[in-house]
Parts: C-alpha cells; sequence; structure tokens
C-alpha cells in the first residue's frame, strides 16, 4: 500500500511522525456504471466549462469556494499552503476519552497509522501502549486533503488507527424520526424479545461474507455464457404483518433454536381420557400412590400419632381415676343416709310399740 498522507502527531513535548494508509477499499462493493439502454453505449461525466461549453483537461481544473450568490472565488495550492493551520502538518491531541463517549454517527473513513522513520517507533509504540493501559482514545484535529477535520486515535492490536470524525453540527437532528405516540410495552412482551436476542448466536464467516456480489457476478457470468443463472434454491419466508407481537416473539426464539439445532423444550404432552376422566394409567398410579401412602405413612406422621395416642391415654387415665373416686364418694354418703334412715325408722317403730302395751284392753262384753 502507499500512504494517502503523511504527518506528526503531536503528544505533549513528544512528535510522532506518523504516515496514513487507507484502512477501507471500497473497489470491492458493487458498483454499476451508466448506459445509454437504446445501444449500451456507456454514458460518462465529462468536465465542461459553463461558459465555454467544451471539455476541460484534468491540468486545466482548480479549486474554487463558492461564496454569497453564484460568486466564485478561485483558490490556488499556494492560498491552501499558505493557511496559518498547526494542524497542517500535525495532528494535535487535545483530550483523551472513552471510546463509548464517542457517537458511532460521527465516524467516517479510517486510516492505519505507522511510524515513519526508525526515530518514531519508540514514541508510536509509547503512545499505544499507553493508551491501552488506560483504556482511552486520543481526540484531535488534523488538515486532510485541503480541510481540516476531527480525528480519534486508538490502539488496534499493535498499530494506531486513526478514525476520522465529522463535526457535530454535520449530524441532523431526530426530527420527524421517532413513533408518533407512545407504545405501551408488557413485561412479558419486553422478556420475550431479551430471550429472542439471547438466542442470537455468534457471527459466522458466512453472516459476514457479501452474497449480493456473488449473486450478481453469477448473473453477469450467466449473460456472457447465454446460459440461466445458478443459483442455490433457499426458502423464503413470507413476510406478513404482525398481529400477535408476544406470539411473533416465541415463534421467533423457537425458530432461531431449531435453525441451530436445539432442542426447543416442548413440554410433555398429558393423556386425557374423553369422558373428561384421568386415563386408567394415571388413576392406577394415583390409587397406588394413596395405597403406599396408608399402608406405609412417614416416619414423622407415625410419630405424631404415636404421641397423640400417648396424651390420651394419659388423658383417659386420670379421668377414670377421677370418675372412680367420684363414685366412691357418692356410695359412701348413700350407705350413710340409708343408715341414718334406718336407725329413724327403728326408733319410731320402739315408740310406738311402747304406747300400745301401755294402753288397757277392752275386754268383750
Amino acid at each position: 500500500m502507499r500512504p494517502t498522507a503523511k504527518f506528526s502527531i503531536s503528544f505533549g513535548l513528544v512528535t510522532i511522525p506518523v504516515a496514513a494508509y487507507s484502512a477501507t477499499d471500497t473497489t470491492a462493493s458493487v458498483s454499476f456504471v451508466r448506459i445509454h439502454t437504446a445501444d449500451g453505449g456507456r454514458v460518462r461525466n465529462q468536465p465542461v466549462c459553463s461558459l465555454e461549453d467544451v471539455e476541460i483537461p484534468p491540468d486545466e481544473i482548480g479549486r474554487g469556494y463558492k461564496a454569497d450568490g453564484d460568486t466564485v472565488v478561485p483558490l490556488s495550492d499556494e492560498d491552501l499552503d499558505a493557511l496559518p493551520l498547526p494542524t497542517a502538518k500535525t495532528l494535535t491531541i487535545l483530550a483523551f476519552v472513552d471510546g463509548g463517549a464517542i457517537d458511532p454517527l460521527q465516524m467516517d473513513k479510517g486510516y492505519y497509522l505507522s511510524a515513519d522513520g526508525a526515530a518514531a517507533a519508540k514514541p508510536y509504540v509509547l503512545l499505544r501502549e499507553a493508551m491501552e493501559r488506560h483504556r482511552r482514545v486520543g481526540l484531535g484535529k488534523v488538515a486532510l486533503h485541503g480541510r481540516e477535520t476531527l480525528a480519534m486515535i486508538r490502539p488496534v492490536e499493535d498499530a494506531l488507527v486513526m478514525q476520522i470524525l465529522l463535526w457535530p453540527d454535520q449530524i441532523r437532528p431526530m426530527e420527524g424520526v421517532l413513533p408518533e405516540g407512545e407504545a405501551a410495552l408488557g413485561t412479558k412482551e419486553v422478556a420475550a424479545a431479551e430471550s429472542l436476542m439471547a438466542s442470537y448466536g455468534e457471527l459466522s464467516e458466512d453472516d459476514v461474507h457479501d452474497h449480493y456480489r456473488e449473486a450478481l457476478e453469477e448473473i453477469v457470468a450467466a449473460k456472457l455464457a447465454h446460459r440461466e443463472p445458478d443459483f442455490e434454491t433457499a426458502g423464503e419466508e413470507p413476510a406478513a404483518q404482525v398481529m400477535d407481537l408476544m406470539a411473533a416473539l416465541q415463534d421467533s426464539v423457537r425458530a432461531a433454536k431449531k435453525s441451530r439445532g436445539e432442542e426447543t423444550g416442548a413440554e410433555p404432552a398429558t393423556v386425557t381420557a374423553l369422558t373428561g376422566h384421568p386415563a386408567r394409567g394415571t388413576a392406577k398410579k394415583g390409587a397406588a400412590k394413596q395405597s403406599a401412602t396408608k399402608e406405609s405413612p412417614p416416619k414423622k406422621t407415625a410419630a405424631k400419632r404415636a404421641g397423640a395416642r400417648s396424651a390420651e391415654a394419659k388423658k383417659s387415665a386420670g379421668t377414670k381415676k377421677s370418675a372412680t373416686a367420684g363414685t366412691t364418694g357418692t356410695a359412701r354418703a348413700t350407705a350413710a343416709d340409708k343408715a341414718a334412715k334406718t336407725t329413724k325408722a327403728t326408733g319410731r317403730k320402739t315408740t310406738a310399740a311402747k304406747k300400745t302395751a301401755s294402753k288397757p284392753r277392752r275386754q268383750a262384753g
């Protein structure tokens, strides 16, 4: 690779000469040329002067700055080199920040930076190692291709990478992007969405392969060979309107697991008789469980029953003693009353007999 630019990184009082190499290759992407559909001729963009209406050769094309209205001010290379920019030949680091604080919308073209010369090797490795340990990226400004821009420097493996950043005012606001009204989400729906996210596997090489370019090249080859394109038949899922979001999420989780050959975790089916009663096998198992429970109760239940029986026996014994004592006392009291009554009756009879004996008997006349 050939470097696209050379400059120095200013790290405090340390200067690191570097060479910048383009880290991306746009030629690998699919590109088309414009043709005339009637005869297939190429439609070219030719530089034509708007005043003379003639084609201009490349060596006569320069730069101009469009001022107010239609006024264009021509600028030469000497004018641009005379700009009082400290960033024209130097990337001045302004701050070291957390890489997560950089909005990905600001990231533009990337460059590999290499140490330009043997003297730059040690400070180059020093800066890379310091950012690696501190877990920070450097933010600065540099002038590239005739314009000043923001730049971020970060360590990647054993090298330094420079990422061109857009200015904050180049990021458009999000007006008119958000959906109107607030969508109410349920807890189960969010949990199902998280389950679907967790069901996704890691990226494979096939996932990051440009299948579109491959298919396009097959179409071109088929047209040149006057044959039909040879494509692998793949079942494409029909796109339908989502009516039940929860059901769609659950189906997506099952489909993702099935595509990786994982078990879907289906619950075992239960057997139910047509009459609504449990099946015979289920009834027998339930009866067997009840019989086993009656015949061999658990140890804790048997101990509780034994304790209850002992308590009932003691209580019964105490009740019997109390009943016996009460019966004995009652019997004694009853006997004493009977004896007293008998004595009284005997005394009455004796008195009556004495009175009868003392009376004179009448003689029969």
